[in-house]
């Protein structure tokens, strides 16, 4: 697997979201109960911004807002770093850790294809170093 499309197809185009208009409550709880640390803010289905954990504890607790009060329009990153579709893993790596995000969105044109995270990437360069250590490994025992 080379390309972020590719570990799209693997790990599946299910993205959750939220509307900048609810709640930041409403958002923490819908990470919780997804087990994921972003979620991508749409409005009539366009990708208008992102927000994260992060962006909770920043601009929430740090600053003695109510969550319950706060709207995720106030808080969320809307200058949203993306990927193509045809941009390697190791090229989605190497943005996210220049730009120190955890999450990526991949778009194609202005149509958001599904979001992958730092571990995602991980993971997908482990199996294929391990893949290749045992083709290796397969080659050098024949």
């Amino acid at each position: 697997m080379k390309l972020v499309s590719q570990l799209l197809d693997r790990k599946g185009h299910a993205v959750f979201s939220v509307s900048p208009n609810d709640s930041v409550f409403d958002a923490i709880r819908l990470m919780s109960d997804k087990g994921v640390g972003a979620l991508m803010v749409l409005e009539l289905d366009k990708l208008v911004g992102v927000i994260s954990e992060r962006d909770y504890a920043r601009q929430v607790i740090l600053k003695g807002r109510s969550s319950k009060d706060t709207p995720v329009r106030d808080i969320m990153t809307t200058k949203v770093v993306r990927a193509e579709p045809s941009t390697s893993i190791e090229g989605c790596l190497s943005l996210m850790t220049e730009m120190r995000i955890r999450h990526l969105p991949i778009m194609d044109g202005d149509r958001l294809l599904g979001i992958v995270s730092i571990g995602d990437l991980v993971k997908a360069i482990i199996t294929d170093q391990r893949i290749t250590i045992e083709q290796l490994e397969q080659y050098i025992k024949s």
